[in-house]
């Protein structure tokens, strides 16, 4: 992954978590139970965190470009898919089954953490 469509996927991915909070706290408030609520912010939460990495993960590509970076953030682009977009979906639908599919979006995102991790420690 280039560094320009990482930073294009973090600011977009921001842009999306910005919509998607206001969304949960305005228009889904009153349909759903407060546990549905908090898990839809979980998703708000963890998408934001991750838009963030992303942005920083395509900042430093520009200076130190590396396959260990470029890894890190697709860990990051499709952790965010799995596991944000299987909780909105959860949330929406209601499809317990959907639960199945969060912790691998989690484990992305760990792997996308260790990833950055050796690439800053080697560079």
């Amino acid at each position: 992954m280039n560094p320009k469509l990482m930073l294009m996927l973090g600011a977009a991915y921001g842009f999306v978590g910005v919509a998607f909070g206001a969304f949960g706290a305005h228009a889904l408030r009153s349909r759903l139970t407060p546990d549905q609520l908090a898990v839809w912010r979980t998703g708000v939460e963890y998408q934001f965190w991750h838009a963030l990495a992303l942005l920083a993960v395509g900042l430093l590509a520009l200076s130190r470009p590396g396959p260990l970076l470029n890894a890190a953030g697709w860990s990051f682009a499709i952790g965010v898919l799995l596991f944000s977009g299987s909780l909105y979906l959860l949330t929406l639908s209601g499809v317990r089954v959907l639960g199945a599919v969060t912790p691998f979006g989690g484990l992305l995102f760990l792997v996308g953490w260790a990833l950055l991790l050796v690439h800053a420690a080697r560079s």
